[in-house]
């Protein structure tokens, strides 16, 4: 009986872990298959498309505006309240100005004068303008 009950754990053989044969080894994984592909149709090449005309300006844009805003302050010969420049940029520009420049930007503020705003800063990075002091406007 001595035979029946392993050495190292006192259990018998046929639980304990000592007296029992390994395992046997895992199946080899079964080989992949290999990924078939179809051949792809060639991709077609979209082709330029025929040129549209543009639906017309609903506002005018800002380097439209920029030299105009220099001529209103050369006129003056000096720095100008940026109301004063916005009333004789105004009259300047009353035959040119678009129906859209008269609408409201979310803002509240009429699109020609955010559009004038936008041409000045333009103006200071090109050296044109300078920043001044806040509310007036000046040459750089």
């Amino acid at each position: 009986m001595a035979d029946d009950y392993c050495d190292l754990c006192d259990l018998p053989k046929s639980t304990c872990v000592h007296g029992m044969p390994p395992p046997p080894p895992p199946a080899p994984a079964a080989p992949r298959a290999s990924r078939v592909t179809t051949p792809r149709a060639p991709r077609k090449v979209a082709e330029p498309a025929a040129p549209t005309r543009r639906a017309p300006r609903k506002w005018t844009p800002p380097d439209a505006l920029a030299p105009h805003i220099v001529a209103v302050l050369e006129e003056a010969a000096g720095p100008l309240d940026a109301d004063d420049l916005f009333e004789r940029l105004e009259a300047r520009l009353s035959d040119e100005l678009l129906d859209g420049d008269r609408e409201l930007t979310p803002e509240g503020e009429l699109r020609w004068r955010y559009a004038a705003r936008r041409a000045r800063q333009a103006l200071i990075k090109d050296g044109v303008m300078s920043k001044g002091t806040p509310g007036r406007w000046a040459l750089g």
